[in-house]
């Protein structure tokens, strides 16, 4: 496919995702993989967050529902050792390294959204792309043009103005938010850089399987947060919890294994932050049957999140140039 048409590929695929969802669908399927994989990423992370908050308006809380998550996620990764690939046992470490990347990430960031606000936190996160940027040219030793470096930019600031809320309360614990929120996306956008950097050595099927697999492992440092079992986790819940950590690891799957298999995390990232537009999108359409309450905003809000996804959709117009 031709630059210009994958160009006209995204500007139309948003408008038809609330208009006309067979073309849709053929939009979509037009679009190679190394750009359609963290799309598909973005949508999938966007259900799984409603179905996870569904689970969290039922009592679950932020640690059990990552330990759930975690686990979930580190048994979709071990089909891929059917893939095959090098172990490299002097290069053990690098894994272990990926692994603690990942969970130390994620225990900063529910830190961050647990004790702080989410409308502090998630702008803070979404630096993450700006990171990519600067470690995959620092660390990975590569270069980027600037349609990249203003699309990363672009799409930080995107992710601030679809984080607007209607909620005129104040802040709690801001500094402290800002601080855990900022390590998470550091965090997580050197694991990023190093999946990029280190998977040509192992390949898919060996690298991803392992680091997961000291994901799973490290994640049981969540349980002494926990603030009741899991087996007193209501019935009700379980099927809201368990179809949101399969979703939630099966977008990591494809997200990560998109990284490892093309060395795009720039790109990716740019692409996968389209999940504020596709939140967006579901709420619309779906918060009913998840009880969301964001179905019903006012006026600043909406024009706020407006400007927010004319920034994201420039921001994955410039990938695609």
């Amino acid at each position: 496919m031709q630059k210009g048409a994958e160009v006209w590929v995204i500007v139309r695929i948003f408008p038809l995702a609330l208009t006309d969802r067979t073309a849709f669908v053929l939009t979509f399927c037009r679009m190679p993989l190394s750009l359609l994989l963290p799309l598909l990423s973005g949508i999938a992370y966007a259900i799984a967050a409603l179905l996870v908050k569904r689970a969290a308006d039922l009592g679950i809380g932020v640690w059990r529902t990552a330990f759930i998550a975690n686990v979930a996620g580190a048994a979709l990764f071990q089909p891929l050792l059917l893939l095959g690939g090098q172990i490299h046992l002097e290069l053990w470490w690098q894994p272990v390294v990926l692994g603690c990347c990942f969970v130390v990430g994620q225990w900063l960031s529910f830190a961050a959204l647990d004790r702080g606000d989410v409308s502090v936190a998630t702008p803070v996160l979404g630096l993450k792309i700006l990171l990519v940027a600067v470690f995959v040219t620092g660390l990975g030793g590569a270069s980027l043009t600037w349609q990249l470096w203003l699309a990363a930019i672009l799409a930080t600031a995107g992710i601030a103005l679809l984080n607007q809320r209607a909620s005129a309360a104040p802040h709690h614990a801001v500094g402290r938010t800002i601080v855990t929120a900022g390590l998470a996306a550091a965090c997580y956008a050197i694991f990023d850089t190093l999946v990029q950097r280190w998977s040509p050595a192992w390949d898919l099927g060996r690298l991803l399987p392992l680091t997961m697999a000291v994901s799973g492992l490290l994640s049981f440092v969540f349980i002494p947060m926990f603030h009741a079992p899991l087996s007193a986790i209501p019935q009700a819940a379980w099927r809201w919890l368990l179809s949101g950590a399969f979703l939630m690891g099966a977008n990591s799957l494809v997200f990560i294994a998109t990284i490892a298999h093309w060395r795009n995390a720039t790109t990716a990232n740019v692409l996968y932050s389209s999940r504020g537009l596709w939140t967006i999108v579901l709420v619309s359409s779906l918060g009913h049957w998840v009880k969301s309450r964001e179905q019903h905003l006012g006026r600043k809000v909406l024009l706020s999140r407006l400007a927010g996804a004319v920034l994201m959709m420039s921001a994955i117009v410039l990938v695609l140039m």
